[in-house]
């Protein structure tokens, strides 16, 4: 067998057999296979597509990579959620300590910010001391005490994925939807979770714009985790709007907290509740959804979804004070109030503008050896749909040692607003089973 028949055979159209995907992936993780023929394959795969099984066996030989965890030993569900990457997306934070609540368990290992979306390991290390690069020995110590964890992906988990997602980066291959999804999966199958849920981003916020391209992706998922004997989930969510109130990490760490405190119901926290709901429901925890949103809702007003994230954070060596005494993240020095130009309705929101912005303030990676500002983001007060008279507060920037004249000027042309009121956007615009 040799690389250069498949890719020749993936370039003229023709499927692929499961021996000859294994062969490239195999080869290429130990070396024996350069990075231009797997760079010729990507292209190949680009332009003319794999099917559902052909996207299984490459997210199989990506996922045998490594190391594949067993969690049959757990006396309990496992789930894992997985979003597409958006604007104040930090739902992970509150639902995996929820879904811990209701005794199932979440092996969570998450990602850095990429682009104009947050990660959530970053948000998780502006809590002073917290440690997201736990052995996997320690991160199943930490599930079995408190039912989930959070760390970053470790080199026994899918490593090729990380090789190939280099390469895709620099051959204008990373919007293929095989290989996104096969990048997504091999991850979520080698975590061992036997339950996934996830949720894919659309609209001007989102990596996914269209609609129509979030669909295919989210029904692509589901029919490779099936494959694979998971129970999956997918929602499609919408991103024409940053989600909750906050965009920056040490800034979605307070809102975190706030709402598993109670004290926040934004549209953050609903999504927080449907999504975990799907998962309850999913698992068998609840006879339907009223009643899985309901149990949700439940965990976080008795407090226990909080003293889960409490555990974790000391579990993982954080310090758990930052729950009551906010001024242990720090604060910019900073700040600049965006004001509304005019009388009207937010119309629409130029939501990745709002990620750029929130990047280049210091809360992102402009660069891959950027460092992270913790402090640094932006508190939205105004969204879509929303009515704001002229020289009202519609977002504030936070912000240390930055020139923000730029910045201030995208935020403020971000924001459109008209005399009409808009039609109010659904955020779960559609759900996959």
């Amino acid at each position: 067998m040799r690389a250069y028949d498949i890719i020749y055979k993936k370039r003229n159209g023709e499927k692929l057999i499961k021996d000859e995907i294994s062969f490239l992936i195999e080869g290429y993780n130990n070396s024996t296979i350069a990075d231009y023929q797997i760079s010729a394959f990507l292209m190949s795969v680009y332009f003319s597509n794999l099917d559902d099984q052909e996207t299984f066996y490459l997210t199989e030989a990506m996922a045998k990579s490594g190391e594949i965890l067993d969690l049959s030993f757990l006396d309990g569900p496992t789930a894992d959620k997985h979003s597409t990457g958006g604007v104040g997306d930090g739902t992970s934070l509150v639902i995996a300590p929820i879904l811990a609540s209701c005794d199932i368990y979440v092996p969570m290992m998450s990602g850095r910010a990429l682009g104009h979306t947050g990660g959530t390991l970053d948000k998780l290390e502006s809590i002073p001391n917290f440690d997201v690069n736990l052995e996997i020995n320690q991160f199943i110590d930490v599930l079995k005490k408190n039912k989930f964890a959070m760390i970053g992906q470790t080199k026994e988990v899918a490593p090729i994925d990380k090789k190939m997602y280099a390469l895709r980066d620099v051959t204008a291959t990373v919007e293929s939807i095989p290989l996104i999804c096969s990048s997504i999966m091999s991850k979520k199958i080698a975590e061992g979770a036997k339950n996934i849920l996830l949720d894919v981003k659309t609209g001007n916020g989102a990596f996914m714009s269209s609609y129509k391209d979030a669909k295919t992706l989210a029904q692509k998922m589901v029919n490779v985790g099936k494959l694979f004997g998971r129970q999956m989930i997918a929602v499609i969510s919408d991103m024409d709007n940053p989600l909750g109130n906050a965009v920056g990490n040490s800034l979605e760490i307070i809102q975190t907290i706030e709402v598993l405190k109670g004290n926040i119901k934004n549209d953050f926290y609903t999504l927080c509740i449907e999504l975990s709901a799907l998962i309850i429901l999913q698992t068998g925890k609840a006879k339907n959804i009223e009643e899985a949103k309901k149990f949700a809702d439940e965990k976080i007003s008795s407090g226990e979804a909080l003293n889960k994230f409490i555990k974790m954070i000391e579990l993982q060596k954080g310090n758990a004070n930052v729950i009551e005494d906010y001024s242990m993240f720090g604060k910019a020095k900073n700040s600049y109030n965006i004001k509304a130009k005019k009388t009207g309705y937010i119309n629409s929101i130029k939501t990745r503008d709002i990620g750029i912005s929130s990047c280049m303030l210091g809360a992102g990676r402009l660069k891959s050896e950027d460092s992270i500002d913790y402090t640094a983001g932006i508190i939205i007060y105004k969204k879509l749909g929303d009515y704001v008279k002229e020289g009202e507060t519609i977002a504030q920037l936070q912000y240390n040692n930055r020139p923000v004249d730029q910045i201030i000027n995208i935020v403020q042309s971000a924001y459109s607003i008209l005399d009409i009121e808009p039609q109010k956007i659904k955020l779960i615009k559609d759900i996959i089973i």
